[in-house]
């Protein structure tokens, strides 16, 4: 069984046009959207304020269990081509279980 995990950089829409082509895919053990751990707690008086790098798009994760390479190469695709479409950014890591 392997797992990808997703971030995706788009709006809460676009994030959820993900997830439910995920799961419509057969092949798919479990799709879970996972909270993001790392509070953003910005000042409005730091000297990064209003930069682009703390405007930036909101991210989502995703983790997607998948039964074999066959199955996690179809999410990949699928994903791919969804994201390219919505004009969103997606990145794609997968893990192995030994």
């Amino acid at each position: 069984m392997a797992l990808l995990r997703l971030r995706i950089a788009g709006s809460d829409d676009n994030a959820r046009a993900i997830i439910n082509l995920l799961q419509s895919l057969d092949g798919i053990e479990h799709v879970e959207e996972i909270d993001d751990l790392m509070p953003h707690m910005d000042d409005a008086d730091s000297s990064s304020a209003g930069l682009h790098d703390t405007r930036a798009a909101h991210t989502h994760g995703i983790e997607i269990e998948v039964p074999n390479p066959s199955t996690a190469r179809k999410v990949r695709d699928a994903v791919e081509a969804l994201a390219f479409d919505l004009d969103a950014l997606v990145e794609i890591e997968e893990e192995e279980d030994d």
